[in-house]
């Protein structure tokens, strides 16, 4: 039975990625095929190509080759950290630090969602954040074992060093098959899809008919597509709804990253400790992965994040007008909320900028959602400007932008059970609200 459902699942997934990406390989003197299904690859009956292919974009380097480089950087600058001399040394070794892990983390999110059927992505990229609250929650009791903020550091390079010789391998870590196919790299991406299938026992030499048919494809997908074809994120300015999709995510992501500083310090004592902020928003991101885990595959991506939008704009505004009037555990259990809604929001604007993203540049534009989550959380030393001036002020601006993304997010299509798309023509045909359910 095990067997048989891996070759089920192999099958239905290569059929799935070359149906996404069949369409995209044609000569530009002939008219593309017709699209796979009676609706095309993403519901829309008949969507133009209006983008120009730029034969000057820097290649894409792939997920694996990302995921290694940033393990390799992570694990030298971790132990630079170590031993550094100076704090203007340690200062710049740690902005590179903290950029090689965060692209071992993009890379990685990416990678991962990338090889999960619709009905799973939820599951195993939202209940990956529960592994890293996990992490936060024992690296106090860490430090505290380690008394020495230098052995603490070398004890962070070794453990990715660790990661990067166990997933350092080709055979644990390969290469994203659906980049590669989106990419034009079909010969690469047949090796890895049948690696994925011997533990299944799928032969593709000797199968059925349809595992024989997928063989076929591939191989027509090889001769038809000699080069490999790169894309840039530029390319979003000829799209008509991908950048959009892509700036209101932005827009929800710098809002949670830069409003939470409101709600820590309505929760802080006047003479604030370390513990509890810390484990409360450790708890509450938890917390809210779970809640994304039961609702998000119910209810639906975007009538979760507008929810949640909602939410956390109601507490802040709350916050925001009755300082002075409500009682104290009103203030804590509002400032509660808010952060729940934060956490929830942010992580749900992740998975929803990575299923909107075309495949072919699905990386650089969730990185540039993460991104600005982070640019919000630089902002937050603003709110202590001026006193209890520059935290009114902050709170202000964030609070009227939440307002403002709630009408934003309606403008969002509905990504729940619809492949991932391939590329931007795909990507711009997501439209509507109502859910499709794919293979």
């Amino acid at each position: 039975a095990t067997s048989w459902a891996g070759c089920w699942a192999v099958s239905s997934w290569v059929r799935a990625v070359t149906g996404e990406v069949l369409p995209l390989r044609f000569s530009p003197s002939s008219p593309p095929p017709p699209l796979p299904g009676p609706q095309g690859p993403a519901g829309c009956p008949s969507c133009p190509d209006p983008h120009p292919r730029f034969p000057g974009c820097p290649p894409r380097f792939g997920r694996r080759a990302v995921f290694v480089a940033s393990l390799v950087l992570a694990t030298g600058l971790g132990a630079s950290e170590a031993l550094a001399a100076s704090f203007p040394a340690l200062l710049t070794l740690r902005l590179l630090h903290g950029g090689a892990l965060a692209g071992f983390s993009l890379a990685l999110y990416v990678a991962r969602l990338e090889l999960c059927d619709p009905p799973r992505r939820l599951v195993f990229s939202v209940g990956a954040g529960l592994f890293s609250v996990l992490g936060t929650l024992l690296l106090p009791g860490l430090a505290l074992l380690a008394q020495d903020w230098r052995l603490l550091q070398g004890l962070s390079a070794l453990v990715t060093g660790l990661l990067l010789l166990f997933w350092g391998s080709p055979a644990l870590f390969p290469e994203s098959p659906c980049w590669l196919l989106a990419t034009g790299q079909p010969a690469r991406a047949r090796k890895i899809l049948w690696h994925f299938a011997e533990p299944g026992g799928l032969d593709p030499e000797d199968g059925s008919e349809e595992e024989s048919s997928l063989v076929t494809e591939l191989d027509t997908l090889g001769a038809q597509s000699p080069r490999p074809q790169y894309h840039s994120v530029l390319e979003l300015r000829h799209t008509r709804v991908v950048w959009r999709n892509g700036l209101i995510l932005g827009f929800s992501s710098l809002i949670c990253g830069g409003i939470r500083a409101g709600f820590l310090r309505n929760l802080a004592p006047s003479e604030p400790t370390f513990y509890w902020p810390y484990f409360l928003t450790a708890g509450l991101e938890a917390a809210a992965a779970v809640l994304l885990l039961l609702t998000g595959d119910r209810w639906g991506r975007r009538p979760v994040l507008l929810l949640g939008t909602l939410v956390l704009g109601l507490a802040s505004l709350l916050l925001l007008a009755g300082t002075q009037y409500l009682p104290g555990w009103t203030m804590l259990s509002l400032s509660v909320l808010g952060l729940l809604a934060s956490h929830a929001v942010s992580a749900l604007s992740s998975l929803f900028a990575a299923e909107v993203f075309p495949t072919v540049i699905r990386g650089a534009g969730l990185g540039l959602v993460l991104g600005a989550g982070f640019l919000g959380q630089a902002a937050a030393p603003l709110a202590d400007v001026h006193g209890r001036g520059g935290f009114f002020l902050h709170h202000v601006v964030f609070a009227s932008f939440a307002v403002l993304a709630l009408l934003c997010v309606l403008l969002l299509p509905e990504s729940r059970g619809r492949r991932l798309p391939a590329s931007l023509r795909d990507a711009d045909c997501l439209r509507g609200s109502r859910p499709e359910r794919d293979g």
